[in-house]
């Protein structure tokens, strides 16, 4: 029988890898192995601690830091020993931390570094259920004193002790936790309103991991990058469930600022990222493929053309010609292998984007150049994942088929729903929202959706967004903003038209693009402020958005745009750490440019 809880894969695979490599990570400018059997024995030391300073079953332990091997570690000691691992996203704001702390009850706390440790600081005296805080980088706190800090080490230090007194303590916690006991609490990230705290149990998050590599196989031969938010659920399933399930090697990048250098030096066989990620990717390509010579732009334009061809037959599964076969795979040889090589991508099988839409235009950018990046869908409380394309498989517009084991089909008004034994326990402490998402035992997901002759779903739109224009039409702006983001030139945008008697659009710039285009026109502008408002970028804008209008009906086309004059940050609450814009909040903030428009 398959061990279905967190600790006992996690034993299992220990057992069988051994000194094998589990995590890699970089550290001045060297990169270090910790294996397997090392791993365990941190998470059993670190938990064995836990329990001996009054850690008990179902209590909460909240993380806050960038990716790395003491995040993973901290993560599976808490679960092993019956807590409940609680993300924290190293951008949020100390009231935001605050909030996620108090709601979960932690009862202890892992921060980072000296940033983290001072969002704590404002608010100790507010959260006393706290016990200790422990600190794994003491970079600028060696004088630093509080009784209730410590550090990682010392941490490590007491729970060698008590394994030394209690040696079978550790093993005696983790056999005592069952498959319906939480496993994580993982908080949404609040795009309409305080951020949920979805309840995941050891059935939930083993039973996806297992079921998402029957969808697309991996193996402890695999590698994977890990750079989104170890709190987000779509990085907490590669780097830690289907790390554990698996037995592939997770690779940490040394900085977020460093992603493209470490995606060179590991050349991971797996990816994955969110839309914003491959869309920077794709830009780069582009802008690459404008700065080279002459020769070498026409070759890469004809390669390009080619591969877009054959693409668009397959993603429609269409009947790829032998002749244009043979061209693809000259063109790939003599062009797209190369350029693969550069960007780190010469060993990736397949590659995920997730936690937002994308555009189908990326998607078939990529799949022309010979990358595979497909499209997977779900949400938190369906533990992340409940379709993905396959291998080989991928259809133009969907976000492929069910995972097995997934049932999904559609409500008389169109919302998605699902059932699986992924699905949550529910929202913590939230009964009412509990009640309102699992009817009937079907995960009513708040996306609208329809599931096509081949049992391939297409997400329109989320349920809420739904625009009604003054005149009673029914839009879905996620369709119109990704044909619009589908440009080089435009990084995301906003359609607005809720009883009003036309549609605009909020446009947001891609910086790289816009600024070459500038740089290659002679555009004088002096700060980002500055180019937005440029006559020449309006009017590029203003072409992209002619050709999208296009291919949209007279009710659905911006009739009027602006360009925000600033970029959006996490740390401003604009955008989700996903890279998400917050509807509401935009709305709110531009109130004056949108009534502008009208």
């Amino acid at each position: 029988m398959i061990p279905n809880t967190v600790p006992l894969r996690f034993k299992a695979t220990v057992d069988q890898f051994r000194d094998r490599v589990a995590l890699r990570y970089k550290q001045y400018g060297l990169w270090h192995d910790l294996s397997w059997v090392q791993y365990y024995m941190q998470a059993r030391f670190i938990g064995s601690a836990l329990v001996s300073m009054g850690l008990e079953k179902g209590q909460c332990v909240s993380i806050i830091g960038d990716n790395c091997p003491e995040w993973v570690v901290a993560d599976l000691a808490i679960q092993c020993v019956g807590g409940v691992a609680v993300g924290v996203y190293s951008t949020n704001a100390a009231a935001q931390v605050e909030y996620t702390v108090a709601h979960s009850e932690s009862v202890f706390l892992f921060a980072e570094n000296e940033e983290q440790l001072d969002k704590w600081l404002t608010f100790k005296d507010k959260t006393p259920g706290l016990k200790k805080v422990i600190v794994w980088d003491l970079e600028g706190l060696r004088d630093f004193e509080d009784p209730m800090v410590m550090s990682f080490d010392k941490l490590m230090s007491l729970g060698k002790e008590v394994c030394r007194e209690q040696p079978e303590l550790f093993e005696d916690k983790l056999n005592q936790v069952k498959a319906e006991d939480l496993s994580v609490l993982i908080y949404t990230s609040g795009t309409t309103g305080p951020p949920k705290g979805a309840m995941l149990t050891h059935a939930n998050v083993t039973w996806l991991a297992d079921a998402l590599t029957q969808a697309n196989p991996m193996s402890d031969k695999d590698e994977v990058m890990s750079f989104l938010p170890l709190c987000h659920v779509f990085e907490r399933m590669f780097s830690v469930f289907g790390h554990i399930v698996n037995g592939y090697v997770v690779n940490f990048i040394e900085s977020p600022d460093t992603i493209t250098e470490n995606m060179m030096e590991i050349s991971p066989t797996v990816g994955y990222a969110v839309p914003r990620i491959w869309e920077k990717y794709a830009s780069a390509i582009h802008i690459r493929m404008s700065d080279a010579t002459r020769f070498k732009h026409r070759v890469f334009k004809l390669a390009y053309a080619i591969g877009r061809k054959r693409a668009s037959l397959k993603m429609n599964f269409k009947k790829v010609p032998v002749l244009l076969e043979l061209f693809y795979w000259f063109s790939y040889f003599a062009v797209f292998r190369k350029l693969k090589e550069r960007l780190g991508f010469d060993r990736m099988r397949i590659a995920y984007s997730g936690a937002a839409p994308i555009s189908e235009e990326v998607l078939l950018f990529f799949q022309s150049i010979g990358i595979n990046v497909i499209e997977g869908y779900g949400q938190t409380e369906g533990s992340g994942v409940t379709c993905t394309s396959q291998a080989g498989n991928v259809k133009f517009g969907t976000v492929g088929t069910p995972i097995p084991g997934t049932k999904v089909k559609i409500a008389q008004d169109g919302e998605i729903l699902v059932k699986s034994p992924s699905v949550f326990k529910g929202y913590f402490k939230n009964p009412q929202a509990t009640a309102e998402t699992i009817v009937d035992g079907w995960l009513h997901s708040g996306d609208i959706g329809k599931l096509d002759e081949d049992g391939f779903l297409k997400i329109t739109d989320r349920k809420k967004d739904i625009i009604v224009t003054a005149g009673g039409k029914n839009i879905t702006p996620q369709y119109i903003e990704n044909k619009l983001k589908a440009s080089t030139y435009i990084n995301d945008a906003i359609v607005i038209g809720d009883q009003r008697k036309y549609v605009t659009a909020l446009v947001m710039i891609d910086e790289d693009t816009v600024v070459k285009y500038a740089q290659d026109n002679k555009i004088q502008f002096s700060t980002y402020g500055d180019l937005t408002q440029a006559e020449q970028i309006r009017a590029l804008i203003q072409n992209e958005i002619d050709k999208v209008n296009e291919t949209l009906s007279r009710v659905e086309q911006p009739k009027k745009f602006t360009i925000l004059p600033k970029k959006l940050y996490v740390e401003d609450g604009e955008v989700t750490p996903t890279m998400k814009v917050k509807r509401s909040f935009v709305h709110k903030a531009f109130s004056d440019l949108i009534e502008a428009m009208y």
